[in-house]
């Protein structure tokens, strides 16, 4: 159980429907300042559907190409819709791996949205204590979305290498004490909900080692967390959670692998779920670390109360957010969410 020992505030997982950081930092620090500790740049423009634009980077990559030997990968909704259907893409033949390197473009967007993060804060309008909040996906987040199965163990390889190159730029250019590390954990929940048509054997292993790798990777004087997600590429789940058991074999995995601190961790909670059932697993949670609840929901001001209460029985402390970011939701819904935070926020004191 979080054996923390205050109410842990609030936490935005990355996306916000705005046009630009500047926007998502004003109106963030106005409505929430007091109860963050950091804040995200919002992942807007090119980055608002996620990592969608790592795919349009990985189809003009002159090194990758369509597979065409094997079935477009579909998505659906946990309810049964039809989202899309993607060709999968593979390495060129007679390209060696090893040699690519995939310009995943997250260092630059990191050191943008950090020079107006700065501004704001000298001006007063981010308070001095919140941190700037960059958002990574895993090697697995592209790779099971976007890559043919025949490529996993290289692609995943190589854009791993991609990635902490541009995690060292993003550490080289930003002071360490201004910053926090999400690593956004998607596909891994679902391969451990065996949502995709492949899935090796030894999948628990490989999840667990990548990301220690990747916490690892993060600095002791950098703040560290790990945001773990069902997918909502139309603001609705790609799969229902039974309960938060997988969840929490999730999260002891992470604690149990990663050899620094890590800062938080942040689960989802579905709008149906009021019932202890969903919530009991949290008792099985082997850390101390500061959990995040993603239970508040757009225009349920009840439900959240009764979430709340519910969680309160299996976890003692802890911090609210939603269940994942705001970019592919309706903008009309943003204010009313930040109400709703702010509610519930000051609700359970800081």
């Amino acid at each position: 159980m979080n054996q923390s020992n205050s109410f842990a505030g609030v936490h935005l997982v990355g996306s916000i429907a705005m046009d630009n950081c500047e926007q998502v930092f004003r109106k963030i620090s106005a409505e929430l300042g007091p109860y963050l500790d950091k804040i995200p740049d919002g992942e807007t423009g090119e980055r608002a559907r996620w990592i969608y634009f790592q795919r349009t980077m990985l189809v003009e990559h002159p090194a990758m190409e369509i597979d065409p030997t094997v079935p477009e990968l579909t998505l659906y909704q946990w309810d049964g819709k039809l989202l899309r259907s993607l060709p999968l893409l593979r390495f060129r033949e007679g390209i060696n791996p090893d040699d690519v390197e995939f310009p995943t473009g997250y260092d630059k967007a990191a050191e943008y949205s950090y020079s107006i993060f700065k501004k704001l804060r000298a001006e007063g309008v981010i308070p001095t204590h919140v941190r700037f909040q960059v958002c990574l996906p895993t090697p697995m987040s592209s790779c099971y979305m976007y890559v043919s199965h025949k490529a996993y163990d290289d692609y995943q390889r190589v854009y791993l290498k991609s990635l902490l190159n541009a995690l060292n730029g993003i550490l080289d250019n930003i002071p360490h004490e201004d910053l926090y590390i999400q690593y956004d954990v998607c596909q891994e929940v679902l391969i451990f909900e065996d949502y995709f048509p492949y899935r090796p054997p030894d999948y628990k292993d490989r999840i667990f080692s990548e990301l220690a790798v990747l916490g690892n990777a993060v600095p002791a004087d950098v703040k560290l967390g790990y945001h773990l997600c069902y997918g909502t590429p139309y603001d609705e789940h790609l799969v229902m959670p039974k309960d938060a058991g997988i969840l929490v074999e999730l999260m002891n995995g992470i604690i149990g692998g990663v050899n620094r601190g890590v800062d938080f961790l942040h689960i989802p909670v579905p709008k149906g779920r009021t019932d202890h059932a969903y919530f009991m697993p949290l008792k099985n949670f082997r850390g101390d670390t500061r959990l995040y609840l993603g239970l508040i929901h757009h225009d349920d001001g009840d439900g959240d109360r009764q979430r709340i209460e519910a969680a309160r029985e299996y976890v003692r402390d802890f911090g609210i957010g939603t269940e994942c970011g705001w970019g592919r939701a309706d903008p009309k819904r943003v204010p009313g969410l930040l109400a709703s935070h702010r509610k519930a926020a000051e609700a359970l004191g800081v």
